[in-house]
């Protein structure tokens, strides 16, 4: 078996550092619109429909909404919501955080 990085596709640790590059790059660029541009670009639009999925079901999570109730109302997976509850609820969850700027907004 060739265990090289060439057969083996990109590490945990450049997926890591290339979010993170990202995320920077998106913090210092600090104008809505060409993230959103940016987004189109990087994105598909399954991937972007997928990503509002989530972040439409954490805020159904955090309204009260049952798993069921997104489940139907966006087509989705008791999963992929599940996953999303358990993010949430974490202690120091990024979710949570998220919302939080949301609500001061």
């Amino acid at each position: 078996m060739n265990d090289n990085k060439e057969t083996k596709g990109i590490s945990e640790e450049e997926i890591s550092a290339t979010i993170k590059e990202l995320c920077h790059l998106i913090l210092k660029s600090g104008d809505e619109a060409f993230i959103y541009d940016f987004f189109n670009c990087l994105f598909t639009k399954p991937e972007l429909k997928d990503i509002a999925n989530r972040w439409l079901l954490v805020k159904e999570i955090d309204a009260g909404t049952t798993q069921r109730e997104i489940a139907n109302k966006f087509a989705m997976s008791l999963c992929k919501i599940t996953r999303g509850s358990r993010e949430l609820n974490k202690e120091d969850s990024a979710f949570r955080k998220m919302l939080e700027l949301l609500k001061n907004q």
